[in-house]
């Protein structure tokens, strides 16, 4: 269990910002670990931080479950099963690094598409099967690897131009499987003492809360600000990848 300021400091603030993508506000959670990750060694940051999320997952999939997309689920799903088997497979093998400097600049490079891309907001764009695929197996992997599955996912689905909620939906019940899928390579990876499990008790509810609020204010808010406001966390989420990236290669 942690009992300095300084930890409670970035903590506090990450678990919050946790809380609110869990809640519908996809992306902004990816902060949660690297914040950790300044105050604990990075594979310590991903154990406080997993069974809050396990936590979250069933609260959302439960407020959720009357609303998500079958037809992406299935289409994806099968697909992000096999990119964590691969991920936990080639985990000794991989470099973070380039994975987190590839997903960093294809991110970035899709949300700055869809801001100048004016798609009419009647027109959905179907779901494909080999790109629900793709989406799923790339989505699977890198959450596995660096807990930044949310670009994939959101690249195959933004164009579908979904209500609000029902894209949030479909992006719970995505993440929630592909999380409780992960529970066994994490305890394979024997991360989970005790001191962790404590202070991740302590913190449980305050992700609780933000969890509430972030489905809260996604239910009150329009698909014409849904859409822009996701796009920007995209780009955001992006350059944070692609900085962690260029880190991690030792370039700055």
């Amino acid at each position: 269990m942690h009992a300095d300021f300084s930890f409670y400091a970035i903590a506090i603030p990450a678990v919050i910002l946790l809380g609110l993508s869990k809640g519908g506000l996809a992306g902004v959670g990816m902060a949660a670990t690297p914040m950790l990750a300044t105050v604990v060694p990075p594979l310590q940051a991903a154990a406080i931080i997993f069974p809050i999320l396990l936590v979250q997952d069933a609260i959302t999939i439960y407020a959720y479950r009357y609303t998500w997309d079958r037809r992406n689920l299935i289409m994806m799903l099968p697909g992000s099963v096999v990119g964590v088997v691969l991920a936990y497979l080639m985990a000794s093998h991989v470099s973070d690094a380039a994975i987190l400097l590839t997903i960093g600049i294809v991110t970035i490079a899709f949300a700055l598409l869809q801001f100048v891309r004016r798609i009419p907001k009647e027109v959905q764009v179907k779901p494909g099967l080999v790109g629900g695929l793709l989406c799923g197996a790339a989505s699977g992997f890198t959450s596995m690897i660096a807990n930044a599955g949310s670009p994939p996912f959101q690249m195959y689905v933004m164009p579908q131009r979904m209500p609000p909620t029902l894209f949030v939906g479909t992006s719970v019940v995505f993440f929630g499987v592909t999380n409780y899928f992960k529970l066994v390579p994490f305890i394979l990876l024997g991360q989970f003492d005790r001191s962790t499990l404590i202070t991740t008790a302590m913190l449980m509810p305050l992700a609780t809360v933000s969890t509430y609020a972030g489905v809260w204010l996604i239910r009150r808010i329009s698909s014409e600000k849904f859409y822009p406001l996701i796009n920007m966390l995209l780009f955001a989420v992006g350059v944070q990848l692609l900085w962690s990236g260029v880190r991690g290669f030792g370039w700055v």
